[in-house]
């Protein structure tokens, strides 16, 4: 933990608060966002597939007073290709499933948000809706998902129910066929949504006098019928703590700034400065008025994968060698920042003033990586009096601000 952070138990008082705090959450994938993660003596790649290594990443995060962290998940393996499977075996290959990562971990933290990815594309909203509401009450109101599509191919044959046209890229123009992508991942949400409304918060009576454990009456069929699915419902599980878990998603263009517009609490993107932010948040803050949904809070966090040190020069050393091991250099389609964490505070702020509200960062190598956003960017964001001295809400909605909303379906 920090020396500087304080205990995250401990509640900040009106004074310790910062005056123009932003949020940070960081996105877990593996041993780190550089393939040649690995490879370095902090990885720990044998621990890799445990419940303890994802616990220790999970904790550090928390320590460090962080938001939340993502976890990373696909329905197939990964791949150094945009949308086929690959061959090598330098890189890391293979994944826990992220849902279930997050419940194993949940109860080993106390204040840190869980936000598992989600793939719409080829699950059922019904399994995902009491996946993630288990997972808020199995961590007391912290739970969210990542919401993503997959155009690939070999990962629609796992399934054998649908076919994905072939395509070469995202980049616009977005071909029909992944816009439609799309539109099925934001009726996916609203699925997923109905069905957390589907019982009324006091639908659950547990009167053992009476004999009445549920009143029946205030549960509640959805009834969704949309051009990609008909969900009657309702869930089999409660209402979760959080009313709604938080809902995000990455997005890199017009079509997916529209999925974060209609459907998400949380947005992803990825500008490479200050214009290219300002720009994104005005294009996203236009579809959310499009969506009628101007009047909800939707936070927008930029993202970056970061190499962290205390001197520069050894950030872009370990770049470096790293790229040496890998064959290549590294790309990302987000920012990649090298260097120190006053730098990197610097870099936060400047973008913050540009619209954004918050930051996931992607640690090159989790290992290094992290703990150097813990220990070095948080006590750095602290003396600025840009971050949180103590967590300051009991759910993942309330660190950030979003009220817990009323059940659509309940008599007024």
């Amino acid at each position: 933990m920090s020396p500087s952070a304080a205990n995250p138990a401990t509640p900040a008082t009106d004074s310790e608060k910062p005056a123009s705090a932003l949020h940070l959450a960081v996105a877990l994938d593996g041993t780190g966002w550089h393939p040649a993660s690995w490879r370095e003596p902090v990885a720990r790649p044998r621990a890799l597939f445990t419940a303890r290594y994802w616990a220790d990443l999970v904790t550090e995060a928390e320590h460090g007073l962080l938001d939340f962290v993502t976890l990373e998940d696909g329905l197939g393996p990964q791949s150094s290709h945009f949308l086929d499977p690959d061959d090598r075996t330098d890189q890391v290959r293979g994944r826990l499933d992220a849902v279930l990562v997050a419940s194993r971990v949940a109860p080993l933290t106390r204040h840190i948000g869980l936000v598992p990815t989600v793939v719409a594309t080829h699950t059922e909203p019904f399994h995902i809706s009491k996946a993630i509401a288990t997972l808020d009450y199995v961590s007391t109101g912290r739970a969210g998902l990542r919401v993503q599509i997959t155009a690939r191919p070999n990962e629609a044959a796992h399934f054998g129910r649908r076919t994905v046209e072939r395509i070469d890229s995202y980049d616009p123009p977005v071909p029909p066929s992944v816009s439609d992508l799309f539109d099925e991942a934001a009726d996916h949400v609203e699925v997923v949504r109905r069905l957390w409304d589907s019982w009324e918060d006091d639908a659950e009576i547990r009167d053992v006098a009476t004999g009445r454990f549920i009143d029946r009456d205030k549960l509640h069929y959805i009834d969704f019928e949309g051009r990609h699915f008909s969900v009657k419902g309702p869930s089999i599980t409660p209402r979760p703590p959080q009313g709604q878990p938080l809902v995000t998603a990455l997005a890199h263009a017009t079509v997916p700034y529209r999925l974060v517009a209609r459907a998400a609490d949380v947005g992803y993107v990825t500008p490479h400065d200050a214009g290219q932010a300002r720009a994104i948040v005005a294009e996203i803050r236009a579809e959310q008025d499009a969506a009628g949904r101007s009047a909800e809070p939707l936070h927008v966090f930029g993202d970056l994968v970061v190499f962290l040190d205390d001197d520069p020069g050894a950030a872009r050393a370990r770049r470096e060698r790293l790229d040496a091991l890998a064959g290549e250099p590294y790309t990302s389609d987000a920012l990649v920042f090298t260097g120190t964490s006053a730098e990197l505070a610097d870099l936060l702020q400047e973008l913050q003033s540009a619209g954004l509200s918050g930051f996931r960062l992607r640690p090159a190598v989790a290992g290094h990586d992290l703990p150097a956003i813990t220990r070095g960017l948080v006590p750095e964001l602290q003396r600025r009096g840009a971050f949180r001295r103590a967590y300051e809400a009991d759910t993942l909605r309330g660190l950030l601000g979003l009220a817990r909303p009323a059940n659509r379906y309940a008599a007024a």
